[in-house]
């Protein structure tokens, strides 16, 4: 029988067990929000599979998905459950100074909505300044290489990707097939205009051909959502390819990072050119 590497399944002895040996442990964080008419809301569900598939792969632990995330503009959608900005950072606080307090540093952040970034980013410099700790942050459908994309989608490859579209779309497909209605699947309505300029997402319009954000409402780009992308180039297997890569990826993350001390992680261009030459010699 497979070792149990999602922490809600162990024991308080069989985890303590476990950390015997090193193993970074992954911290996902993810949504319950809307993703188009055809895919479940809880898009929290994907980011806590692949997190148990990345764990057992890359030889670590993961702890239980935070399966609520920070997006104001998905408040205008009715059945999902958005934090406010301080009450994220706080949680996701709590959270890793719970693993902190008992000396397990060797965490990495495996995040699945990309509206947390910023504050992510936040509370990792808040605890580095506080405990010393380097604690990294991995976007997982941010780290899907471009050549993957090109295999799978030929030259549609900038056109699928977007939310309501892919990869979320296909990802579902593989992992929760009965939860996905292909038959719902449609592709984003016309963009509309605020301040007479047209519309390209919740922050993004142009004026004289420059960016300029507008801070907008999901349904005020698509009623249902659909912010981008293209769904109907999606399928299951498409869903496991990325999938693949995204474990892949992971856990050689995973492994690479256990070889550091998350205290003493930074090295400058001038003491990396010193220990390659007392090694020389």
């Amino acid at each position: 029988m497979d070792e149990p590497v999602a922490i809600a399944h162990m024991t308080h002895e069989a985890f303590a067990r476990r950390m015997e040996r090193p193993a970074v442990i992954l911290i996902p964080l993810a949504s319950q929000e809307e993703q188009g008419p055809h895919a479940p809301m809880g898009d929290f569900m994907l980011t806590d599979r692949l997190a148990e598939m990345s764990a057992r792969a890359g030889d670590g632990l993961t702890a239980p998905v935070l399966p609520f995330g920070h997006a104001e503009f998905f408040r205008a959608m009715a059945g999902g459950i958005q934090l406010r900005a301080s009450t994220f950072t706080a949680v996701l606080e709590d959270i890793l100074v719970s693993f902190l307090d008992h000396g397990h540093e060797q965490l990495l952040i495996f995040n699945g909505h990309t509206t947390n970034a910023p504050l992510i980013d936040q509370v990792c410099r808040k605890l580095r300044r506080e405990r010393g700790v380097l604690i990294p942050s991995l976007n997982i459908w941010q780290s899907i290489p471009e050549r993957l994309w090109s295999e799978l989608y030929g030259e549609d490859a900038a056109r699928v990707r977007g939310h309501g579209g892919e990869p979320i779309t296909s990802v579902s497909m593989h992992l929760f097939p009965d939860l996905v209605d292909a038959g719902a699947i449609r592709d984003p309505a016309p963009r509309g205009s605020a301040f007479g300029l047209s519309v390209g997402g919740v922050l993004s319009s142009r004026f004289e051909g420059l960016p300029l954000q507008i801070p907008l409402d999901c349904t005020e780009v698509d009623p249902a959502g659909m912010l981008g992308g293209l769904a109907s180039r999606a399928s299951a297997d498409k869903g496991r390819a990325i999938c693949d890569h995204i474990v892949g990826h992971t856990a050689r993350l995973m492994r690479h990072l256990a070889d550091f001390n998350p205290r003493d992680a930074v090295q400058s261009a001038i003491s990396q050119a010193t220990s390659r030459n007392e090694e020389k010699l």
